[in-house]
C-alpha cells in the first residue's frame, strides 16, 4: 500500500476489469532490495501485486529500468540499475510471474523505444491498462499521465488506465517525502482522468 496520510480511494471489483493487461513499472532489485535508490518498504506491495497478477491471469508486462554506464540520467540521479546487474533484474518474489519484459533508459515507459509496439496497435486488444509498481510520483505517474494524455489524443473513449493505491509507493527520505509525494502524484493522477482505486479485488 503506497504509504498516505489517509487512504480515501474506493476498490474495484475484478468483475468490473475488462479485457486487461498490466503493466508492472520497476519492481526490480535496485529499487526494492539493493543500489544507491533502493527503499525496502517498497517490498509490502509485492503480495497485492502477486494478487492482481495471478487473479486477472491477463497479459502483463513487467517493466525494468535498465541503464548502459555512462547514462544522462546518471546526471540527475545516482548510478542504478546498469544493464546486465542483479539491480536491473525482477525481484525474485515476482520472476514466477513474468509474461514479458520490457527495458527503459529512462524515468518514463511511454518513450521507451520498446514500447512503441504498443502504441501501434498493440493496445487496441485492450480496455483496462494497470499500472502497479514504484515510484508513484516518478515511473507510475509520468508513464500513466502520458498514456492517458495519448489515449485522449487519440480518442480512445473505451479504455482505461487504473492505478491500484495498493500496488504502488514510493521511496522515502529526509528529502522526500513518500506519504507527500503519493498523495500528490495519486491526487494529479485523479484529476486527469486516471482510475485510482484503494485496490483490485
Amino acid at each position: 500500500m503506497a504509504r498516505l496520510k489517509q487512504d480515501t480511494w474506493q476498490p474495484l471489483a475484478i468483475d468490473e476489469i475488462k479485457d486487461p493487461i498490466i503493466f508492472v513499472v520497476d519492481m526490480v532489485n535496485g529499487f526494492v532490495k539493493e543500489g544507491a535508490l533502493h527503499d525496502q518498504e517498497i517490498a509490502r506491495l509485492i503480495p497485492a501485486q502477486q494478487a492482481v497478477l495471478k487473479t486477472l491471469a491477463c497479459r502483463n508486462v513487467f517493466v525494468c529500468d535498465s541503464h548502459p554506464p555512462r547514462t544522462r540520467e546518471f546526471e540527475s540521479y545516482p548510478p542504478h540499475c546498469m544493464i546486465g546487474t542483479e539491480e536491473a533484474e525482477v525481484v525474485d518474489e515476482l520472476q514466477p510471474l513474468i509474461k514479458y519484459v520490457l527495458r527503459k533508459n529512462s524515468t518514463n515507459t511511454f518513450t521507451a523505444p520498446a514500447f512503441e509496439e504498443y502504441l501501434d496497435g498493440g493496445l487496441d486488444a485492450y480496455q483496462d491498462v494497470i499500472i502497479m509498481g514504484c515510484c508513484t510520483d516518478l515511473c507510475i505517474l509520468q508513464f500513466a499521465l502520458s498514456l492517458q494524455a495519448w489515449l485522449n489524443e487519440h480518442n480512445k473513449s473505451g479504455m482505461r488506465v487504473i492505478v491500484p493505491v495498493d500496488c504502488v509507493d514510493t521511496f522515502d527520505s529526509p528529502e522526500h517525502s513518500a506519504m507527500f509525494w503519493n498523495d500528490a502524484a495519486l491526487q494529479n493522477m485523479a484529476a486527469n482522468g486516471i482510475c485510482v482505486v484503494s485496490s483490485i479485488k
